[in-house]
């Protein structure tokens, strides 16, 4: 672990990732992929968080603007988030290694209930730790969840694996003269509004001085590189 700046992770996976192409439920190519990575920085000796959002099987604040109830569009995306993270624990079983499901809603005839010295233990003995169901309340994303999860791992970086490479002006696939940037600071990403990640969780992170990086999780190798401390995607700090 000694060539590693961060050797503790927390990487936040959206849900549409996983479904690749198809837009709905799980491309497992694309899921295979994501394992590969998360298996070559467990072989470099990193500690492995994960979060994985449930937008692939339904968006509790997509649904709750059709009419849902907002708590209960909420627990709904909660669920997708632990059925997520099942499918990615077998995948990444398959590929050998170590993994635990911990929920912030209790279920445990399918996962552990989180508990923080008990996940802190499963990263301290090498295993994979996906954090499953946000925090257990409705009304916070995902994101805020997977910055909540780092802090109280004492994660040293949190990494936003997303489908572009960094943290631009505007939506790089809409404004092509959109301005990516290397280094930016909390501030500016909440002043300019730059949807990196909710304004919950972002001021999470500033308040803990934790780092974020956002890169693009389909480039091979790119979550190794941010461990050793290339200068890749877009440091948030």
């Amino acid at each position: 672990m000694s060539d590693l700046k961060y050797p503790r992770v927390l990487l936040k996976l959206s849900g549409e990732a996983l479904a690749g192409e198809r837009g709905f439920g799980f491309d497992f190519d694309t899921l295979r992929s994501f394992a590969h990575e998360v298996k070559a920085i467990a072989a470099m000796g990193a500690q492995i968080g994960l979060v994985i959002g449930g937008g692939n099987i339904v968006r509790g604040s997509q649904i709750s603007k059709m009419g849902m109830d907002r708590v209960s569009a909420d627990y709904m995306g909660m669920l997708g988030t632990v059925i997520n993270a099942l499918a990615f624990q077998d995948v990444l079983e398959k590929e050998g290694l170590d993994t635990r499901v911990m929920t912030a809603i209790r279920m445990e005839e399918i996962a552990e209930p989180y508990i923080r010295r008990r996940a802190v233990r499963h990263l301290e003995k090498g295993r994979a730790v996906i954090f499953a169901a946000g925090t257990g309340n409705p009304y916070f994303s995902t994101d805020t969840a997977a910055v909540l999860r780092a802090i109280q791992m004492k994660a040293s970086v949190i990494i936003k694996a997303t489908s572009v490479d960094g943290v631009y002006s505007a939506d790089p696939k809409k404004d092509a003269t959109a301005k990516k940037y290397d280094r930016i600071s909390y501030k500016d990403v909440m002043a300019g509004e730059l949807g990196v990640m909710d304004q919950t969780a972002i001021t999470l992170c500033k308040e803990n001085a934790l780092p974020l990086i956002v890169l693009n999780i389909h480039t091979p190798g790119i979550v190794a590189r941010a461990l050793r401390g290339e200068p890749v995607g877009t440091l948030v700090s």
